[in-house]
């Protein structure tokens, strides 16, 4: 979005520029509207079947933010831990758990597999970041592998066991958008609230099947305020 700003600037605005600069913005707004809420949603499942890892997401904002003044943008960068369970709901979980089409140009063989041109290819993103042979416990929601192990695996398209955004030049525009947004709206809840499950039971962490990959259970949550009540005024 940065990158249009200058344009606005210009005296003189092209109506095939202004249609573009339109087109980009309905496309970042739209197109991570359901992303970044099913991300959210799956992300605070994930802390509530864990509740060693939600206190520790909360003991850290509390360390760093503190409790007199509610979390802002800049803080997430020193929040490692949250940091790391948004990364590892978005392995387990990607808003999108198939990659979009890509077409071979030229044939060529993968994996003993001989793949003609013209073939059109679909990764299952949700079964490559689950491989066993890359992830140790690969169903388990462990965080801190993101802080040990698998520090230096980001989620940007440059490491390809990892790749709810996808990768290449056709990669989601809105990358750096859904993971500050993620960040600090999970932040923020975890944050402000207590947050516990209506029940003893086990959050229902069973997916729908589509584009976009939804909880098949409405999540359901039970709050209270953590914060002096002059904070939320």
């Amino acid at each position: 979005m940065d990158i249009l700003l200058p344009y606005l600037n210009s005296i003189v605005l092209t109506a095939i520029l202004l249609f573009c600069m339109l087109s980009a913005k309905e496309s970042l707004i739209i197109g991570g509207t359901d992303t970044i809420t099913v991300t959210i949603i799956w992300a605070l499942s994930l802390l509530l079947n864990n509740p060693e890892a939600l206190k520790n997401a909360q003991e850290e904002l509390d360390v760093h933010v503190g409790k007199d003044r509610l979390v802002n943008e800049s803080d997430t960068e020193r929040l490692a831990y949250l940091q790391a369970c948004v990364k590892e709901a978005l392995r387990l979980y990607p808003a999108g758990p198939l990659s979009g089409f890509r077409e071979f140009s030229a044939d060529c063989t993968i994996g003993g597999y001989c793949v003609p041109a013209g073939t059109r290819l679909i990764l299952n993103t949700h079964k490559i970041q689950r491989d066993p042979r890359v992830w140790p416990d690969p169903s388990e929601f462990k965080p801190e592998r993101f802080l040990g192990s698998h520090k230096s695996v980001d989620v940007k398209g440059q490491h390809f066991e990892l790749l709810p955004f996808g990768a290449g030049r056709r990669a989601c525009p809105g990358t750096a958008l859904g993971l500050q947004m993620s960040r600090l709206v999970l932040a923020s809840l975890l944050q402000a609230f207590e947050i516990s499950p209506p029940s003893n039971e086990p959050i229902d962490m069973t997916a729908t099947a589509g584009l976009t990959s939804s909880p098949a259970t409405p999540l359901q949550v039970l709050v209270k305020p953590r914060l002096p009540a002059s904070v939320y005024e």
